[in-house]
């Protein structure tokens, strides 16, 4: 597999997610705006493409893709994945997390006012978080599961209410783009989730799950902007 700065980034991730690990070393979104070449998002970052190049190369000349990759999977069955993997550890995390801001802005906030600030994002994160996922878990998703059955079964399959699949879509990745501005925003506030010296042990954990929870989220938009959302349009359109 030879790569090119013409590549889309979010295509090459999609094909081997191994991939990820050179853009976001480099601070490369692959997730909300993956569909930028690998050359214009050098480029934007004034990076050398070339390194850039030379560092996917070697990566992709590593061990195989593991045979389960979520690119392989039918959209049926990688909505499932989604769900079990990436919408339940958010449910589990969120909570948490908020508890560990809080309580670090309400501590540490008179001299460290970037916390109070971070726990004001995050606690709007975890808002429209949960109605993201609501909206995918009630409306999208249940949708690419009647079409994989009308694929299987050959049943006639009727237009949703929504009108296409490309319309709750357009507005997941809205949101997407929205939380991956919000988490960039976290990020710098935190000095990249590096704690400062004097930093309680309640500090560094919160910033240790910030990293973790920004990471999966990563994962999570990458799997739906540029595996899932594409298999369901590509689908509707054969079956309507």
């Amino acid at each position: 597999m030879s790569i090119t700065a013409k590549q889309i980034i979010g295509e090459l991730v999609a094909e081997d997610y191994r991939t990820a690990t050179v853009f976001k070393e480099r601070n490369i979104d692959f997730c909300c705006n993956g569909d930028r070449t690998i050359g214009e998002a050098c480029a934007l970052k004034k990076i050398d493409e070339n390194e850039v190049l030379g560092a996917l190369e070697e990566v992709i000349r590593g061990k195989d893709i593991p045979t389960d990759h979520p690119r392989d999977m039918a959209p049926d069955e990688l909505a499932d994945y989604i769900v079990e993997t990436h919408h339940t550890y958010i449910e589990r995390k969120l909570p948490e997390l908020k508890t560990y801001l809080k309580k670090v802005a309400v501590v540490h906030g008179e001299h460290n006012p970037e916390v109070v600030k971070i726990h004001e994002l995050f606690e709007a994160s975890a808002g429209e978080l949960a109605m993201h996922m609501k909206k995918e878990e009630m409306i999208l998703f249940p949708f690419i599961k009647k079409m994989m059955k009308a694929k299987e079964t050959g049943e006639r399959l009727d237009p949703p209410h929504f009108g296409s699949a490309e319309n709750p879509i357009n507005m997941m990745r809205h949101e997407h783009a929205t939380e991956g501005d919000r988490f960039r925003e976290i990020a710098e506030l935190s000095n990249n989730y590096a704690p400062p010296v004097h930093a309680c042990n309640t500090y560094r954990v919160s910033y240790a799950m910030l990293r973790e929870f920004e990471e999966d989220l990563h994962r999570h938009i990458h799997l739906e902007n540029n595996i899932l959302f594409p298999k369901a349009i590509a689908l509707e359109k054969e079956l309507l």
